[in-house]
């Protein structure tokens, strides 16, 4: 069985439904919920959001895998939003004043309600699939839901405004996490997530962990600061690089922040889903690794 963040409707629903597995799936009221299930063996993976293109990361997620007992991305998924304004039958757009839905949707589609509905309020709470079967109530208090399609109609709402995203190239990404395993061969477009917790809080001491990738060419696709949670100014960064830990530069480079930092959590190398390919300098790559160490041996004997 597999879970994800839901309820039913949700856009992680639909990013779990388009990987085609053939598998039960179980929605969680939370991600951490959702990750916690993995933990306990109750489902075998679990999908849940981890970063928006108009928001930036997922904060409940990328602190629950930084955290927690140690979880792998198997794959992940982007996904275009498309929002719509769902309201209970016979209700008129002009009509709509109290809108819910989640912080993240409600943040993609700021500038429409502004300029359409500037007399409405809007709560931001749970999720869209949620804010949908809140709307459907008869006695609820809103009036309107901002959510997908998908929820709209499963919760027998009917559309207000379609399209309704202030960027229409907005998308999110998901990723799919197991309980550790080893990982598989590189595919020629990978990404790498690991989580690193510094030694010490000294000049030049972020400098010092990016030069461990700039050294070895690997690139970095993502790099986002999270408080610790103990006190005040200690954080932890969680990175996303280009390349596969099969990979020389790559393991050259992850052995080099294990040394340098406090902690390293290796949170999974999967392929990326855009598909794109990587491109490595002749210098950086495995056989170059290999020439340098028979160089040394020579020397060694």
């Amino acid at each position: 069985m597999l879970g994800y963040f839901g309820p039913q409707g949700t856009f992680a629903h639909q990013a779990l439904l388009s990987l085609k597995i053939d598998d039960e799936a179980q929605p969680f009221a939370s991600v951490g919920e959702t990750l916690d299930a993995v933990r306990s063996g109750a489902v075998r993976a679990g999908l849940v959001p981890i970063e928006n293109s108009v928001e930036g990361g997922v904060s409940a997620t990328i602190d629950n895998l930084s955290q927690g007992e140690r979880l792998q991305i198997r794959a992940e998924v982007q996904l275009y939003v498309n929002f719509g304004l769902y309201v209970r039958p016979g209700t008129q757009l002009a009509d709509v004043r109290h809108i819910i839905t989640h912080s993240h949707a409600a943040a993609q589609v700021r500038g429409w309600i502004a300029d359409n509905l500037p007399l409405a309020t809007v709560t931001e709470r749970g999720s869209t699939a949620g804010a949908a079967a809140e709307v459907a109530r008869p006695d609820s208090e809103f009036d309107g839901a901002v959510c997908a399609p998908v929820a709209g109609d499963l919760y027998g709402l009917q559309s207000a405004a379609n399209d309704i995203a202030d960027n229409p190239d907005a998308m999110t990404r998901f990723v799919l996490v197991s309980r550790p395993f080893s990982p598989g061969e590189p595919t020629g477009h990978d990404k790498t997530s690991v989580v690193v917790h510094l030694r010490s809080d000294n000049p030049g001491t972020l400098m010092e962990m990016l030069q461990q990738f700039a050294l070895r060419g690997v690139n970095l696709c993502r790099i986002e600061s999270r408080p610790e949670k103990d006190k005040m100014g200690n954080y932890n960064f969680s990175i996303d690089a280009i390349g596969h830990i099969r990979e020389r530069r790559m393991q050259e480079a992850l052995t080099g922040l294990h040394r340098t930092s406090r902690e390293v959590t290796f949170l999974g190398s999967y392929p990326r889903a855009d598909g794109v390919c990587q491109t490595i300098d002749p210098d950086t790559q495995d056989t170059a690794f290999t020439e340098a160490n028979a160089w040394l041996s020579t020397i060694l004997g």
